[in-house]
């Protein structure tokens, strides 16, 4: 992917999109993302940013605004297919850090989730890999992988049954984020 792809994957709200379900579905409804896509011109939080001239929300000097914490749900803990969870953390380290180190964070965290889909996915864990994806540290994400291949190797889990491998995938997952204290849960009404 070119760098000026992953910039469009920069939702203006702090959501990132390559950590989206939509985004990573091969689907004919597939979203490329809210620059690339079309779903944007519903968005009131893009509208604003665009024609204020900004990339996200992080460049505004009414960061946070009553929109963003609206649309976003803050007040009701309310998440969508995503979780809204990471929003406002990652349009700070934009804020503070800037969009190129944050870019390449989410990098890695969008090709570790294309890896938990294409490997160990048996039709059920998308979402879970995504939002697993966007709120744990990368290396915990390395960790259940490094686990999983532990056991397909030594034939605990039958590499051959594709919902043995996502069953066992998803605990890992979820085990990992109790450790951390992590709640992978999407929050709706």
């Amino acid at each position: 992917m070119k760098t000026s792809d992953e910039r469009a994957l920069m939702g203006s709200c702090g959501l990132y999109c390559g950590l989206c379900p939509r985004y990573q579905s091969r689907a004919t409804s597939r979203c490329l993302g809210c620059h690339l896509g079309e779903q944007h011109s519903y968005c009131s939080v893009y509208r604003c940013v665009t024609k204020r001239g900004f990339t996200t929300c992080a460049e505004c000097s009414e960061y946070p605004c009553g929109r963003l914490l609206r649309v976003l749900g803050v007040e009701k803990g309310l998440d969508s297919f995503v979780s809204h969870k990471p929003a406002l953390p990652n349009l700070d380290e934009i804020k503070q850090d800037g969009p190129d180190s944050f870019l390449q964070e989410q990098r890695k965290r969008r090709l570790l989730a294309a890896h938990l889909i294409s490997n160990y996915n048996a039709g059920r864990s998308m979402t879970l890999y995504c939002t697993a994806c966007a709120l744990m540290p990368p290396r915990a994400i390395d960790r259940a992988i490094n686990k999983m291949e532990k056991l397909l190797t030594n034939g605990q889990v039958d590499r051959s049954n594709q919902k043995e491998v996502a069953k066992a995938m998803r605990k890992l997952i979820q085990g990992l984020a109790s450790e951390l204290s992590i709640d992978l849960a999407l929050r709706r009404r």
